[in-house]
């Protein structure tokens, strides 16, 4: 499972990474300053860090599933207030990323049905 698995994670990373700049930008748009490193990104986040060892190949999927469904639950409570504010952007950028963090929860769940 090593490479399809490591294939896979590399597609996320990247997808994750892709996706701070249109998010940092929609929050300077807003007036505020944006996270501008990990540390501010990880005081900010409600996912708890990967564990210290690396986890068994399911169990780093398992993380992941709960990590995106996680993302999905604070863009659907912040898409609430988007749409009370009359925010059209952020949105538009919300239902962008839930639609990846929704669809690849229910990508990587099925790796677990097996």
């Amino acid at each position: 499972q090593f490479n399809d698995l490591h294939a896979m994670f590399m597609v996320q990373y990247t997808e994750l990474w892709n996706a701070v700049d249109p998010i940092a930008e929609r929050v300077r748009s807003l007036g505020h300053p944006a996270p501008g490193s990990y540390a501010a990104y990880g005081a900010l986040s409600s996912i708890p860090d990967a564990p210290a060892t690396p986890p068994k190949a399911l169990d780093m999927v398992r993380i992941l599933v709960s990590g995106h469904e996680a993302v999905a639950r604070t863009a659907r409570a912040v898409f609430a207030l988007s749409n009370k504010a009359n925010d059209q952007p952020t949105a538009d950028l919300l239902t962008q990323r839930l639609d990846v963090h929704e669809k690849t929860a229910w990508m990587l769940r099925s790796l677990l049905e097996e």
